[in-house]
């Protein structure tokens, strides 16, 4: 994969970048279209969009209920094709998805079908061990990056294999809980284990999960290259996708402050 593509540049940059997460499906396409170019115009830096899964599990309340209307809306890959030929338009697209679709789509012809429709990357955040070298050959072959998650729990000596076959970015969960988690967060332990993926690998680093307030967002920042929202936007386009891009210049505005102009008496 050559360096000088769109998802390099961006998380090679100075600033941490904010990604927002889709999840594919929920509206008609026009309406989807509508809601992805007001969310890049909100701020958003990159997209993930969702492909939905049956058996979401390490996914909380809100994006099961997203990823379940979207399945009973059907045409699921459709959607969700339709929904990545425009984001990838907008911003660098990376679809997220579990394994199951994977495989029952089939690697290689869902590699190449969201390759076509523009997408940088896909990450499958339950990529089973016995699957990790092939589905890294075929998003390769595809020109896909194959981002990838690495559990909190890791050890030390399993990182490197961990790492091997990934590329586009390491996933550092902020918090060990499913997604939509609103607690707290141990920030020198998200800072701890970012520094030990970045000894283990030269890849960026990019952290979601438990990011529920702009004010999170902003003490996650200094720690990685990215920050993905996800349950506070998917909350909003289920319930009154009018807040999404409020809430996305929200954690934009965390994220790139402003700097104080200086006033004299």
């Amino acid at each position: 994969m050559a360096t000088a593509d769109p998802l390099h540049t961006l998380l090679t940059q100075p600033r941490c970048a904010l990604g927002v997460f889709v999840p594919a499906g929920l509206h008609q396409p026009t309406a989807e279209r509508r809601h992805l170019d007001q969310l890049a115009q909100a701020g958003a830096d990159l997209f993930e969009v969702g492909l939905a899964a049956e058996h979401a599990g390490l996914d909380g309340p809100v994006i099961r209920a997203a990823y379940e209307r979207a399945l009973r809306r059907g045409h699921v890959l459709d959607r969700t094709l339709s929904a990545v030929e425009h984001a990838a338009r907008l911003r660098p697209t990376v679809v997220m998805t579990y394994w199951e679709p994977v495989s029952r789509h089939g690697p290689e012809n869902l590699a190449h079908l969201f390759a076509d429709a523009g997408a940088v990357g896909v990450m499958v955040v339950d990529l089973p061990a016995h699957q990790e070298t092939s589905w890294h050959e075929t998003a390769q072959d595809a020109g896909l990056h194959g981002p990838r998650l690495i559990p909190r729990t890791a050890p030390d000596t399993d990182l490197p294999a961990a790492v091997t076959h990934a590329s586009g970015w390491l996933y550092a969960p902020a918090s060990t809980a499913p997604t939509g988690y609103r607690g707290p967060l141990d920030i020198p332990a998200l800072a701890a284990f970012t520094q030990r993926l970045h000894a283990a690998s030269p890849l960026p680093v990019v952290s979601g999960v438990g990011i529920s307030t702009p004010d999170l967002a902003a003490r996650v920042a200094p720690l990685v290259d990215a920050v993905v929202i996800g349950t506070p936007i998917a909350h909003a386009l289920l319930t009154d996708p009018g807040q999404a891009p409020a809430l996305t210049a929200a954690f934009n505005r965390a994220l790139n402050p402003r700097p104080l102009t200086e006033t004299r008496a």
